[in-house]
């Protein structure tokens, strides 16, 4: 057993205070947010019932990931129409620029703050005084 290994590998919970696995190895019935909502459940207010942990090769700091138990996750709520309403005006919001108010079929950057035609305007575009 690697000592990497080792240190991830808890089931009683002595360690960490929580049963803990190595990455992948968790036992059956348990699974990760990403997982439970992949198969259209969600935590539903349960405990943290296990961890799943690797160690980073290159600073050695641990990477956790929590687990639920599957039988006692819940469905995931479905979305209202008042939810879908605030996604759209969100996602419209994301996709206008603030400054020309030109609506763009894409989200624009976040780095920029606005569409690139006027974050780098083309000089050649601009009338010149004379």
């Amino acid at each position: 057993m690697s000592a990497a290994w080792g240190k991830c590998f808890d089931p009683s919970g002595a360690r960490y205070g929580v049963p803990t696995y190595p990455w992948r190895l968790a036992p059956d019935g348990l699974a990760t947010r990403r997982q439970l909502r992949a198969e259209g459940l969600r935590p539903g207010g349960q405990p943290i019932a296990a961890q799943a942990m690797r160690i980073n090769r290159r600073t050695g700091t641990p990477r956790v990931a929590y687990l639920y138990r599957i039988d006692l996750a819940k469905p995931v709520r479905p979305m209202t129409s008042r939810k879908w309403g605030a996604l759209a005006l969100a996602m419209l919001a994301r996709r206008t620029c603030p400054k020309c108010r030109i609506t763009y079929s894409y989200c624009l950057p976040r780095s920029l703050g606005m569409c690139v035609l006027c974050a780098f305007p083309d000089p050649a575009d601009t009338p010149r005084s004379t």
